[in-house]
């Protein structure tokens, strides 16, 4: 996600939107999107949801809350922030994760200002839907070609690093779509896109760094609290019930 300093080309563009950026119509069609998403979400939860998972779940939407209050610098005016979709899909899988970072994005917007209301549909569907379920996907397809029934943490971080970024990327191509749609600022579509994949390319890095560091860290320490090793799918080498 974006953080952008008030210019007259730029201050429009952030991902975290803000109201006006959409039109009424799109914000509307979105928001029901979101909702049907989220419904999904909560239904598929139940299953995942266990006395392992609710507290990690917990602490994965604190931590995802308290580092996207910070910052990095990517370009002069430009700065980024963790959205936490493949990092809260690895550790809690992709619904529960889902309904952490819509939780964090609600808390956000009503208490913080930091989004606006009218768009908190397309925020989630950006951040909480588009991101964590292609980082997901991704770091399923990454852990696949790893091979290994066990991982090394080092393997696992490459892999959550790719997964981040894909997601960081596939969030904002989400925005382009949505101003595609129903763009309500006088930036053209060329503008936002452009900035908006060149911008979020560089905070994918940033995105991508955090989430492995984080992925190996509990790797490391208790890896059977990491959902994508827990529901691995087991090689045909392997007697059923042999993977992590």
């Amino acid at each position: 996600m974006s953080t952008l300093t008030p210019t007259p080309v730029t201050s429009t563009v952030a991902m975290h939107m803000s109201d006006g950026i959409i039109d009424a119509p799109v914000s509307a069609l979105f928001g029901i999107i979101a909702f049907a998403g989220l419904a999904f979400c909560v239904w598929r939860a139940r299953t995942d949801l266990d006395e392992k998972t609710v507290p990690m779940a917990g602490l994965v939407a604190a931590f995802i809350f308290a580092v996207q209050m910070i910052n990095f610098p990517i370009l002069p005016g430009v700065s980024g922030h963790l959205l936490g979709g493949a990092l809260a899909a690895i550790l809690v899988g992709p619904f529960t994760g889902a309904l952490c970072i819509a939780i964090v994005l609600v808390v956000q917007a009503l208490l913080f200002a930091d989004g606006g209301v009218t768009a908190l549909g397309a925020n989630i569907t950006n951040m909480a839907l588009i991101s964590t379920f292609v980082g997901y996907l991704v770091a399923v397809a990454g852990h696949r070609l790893i091979g290994r029934r066990v991982p090394s943490p080092g393997r696992l971080g490459m892999v959550a690093f790719v997964a981040a970024f894909c997601g960081t990327v596939a969030a904002a191509t989400g925005f382009v779509v949505e101003y595609a749609l129903g763009g309500a600022a006088t930036e053209s579509l060329g503008t936002v896109a452009v900035y908006m994949w060149g911008t979020h390319a560089l905070i994918g890095v940033g995105e991508g760094i955090i989430t492995a560091v984080t992925v190996m860290a509990v790797v490391r320490a208790r890896p059977d609290l990491v959902y994508l090793l827990r529901t691995r799918t087991p090689s045909r080498s392997e007697p059923v019930g042999a993977a992590v």
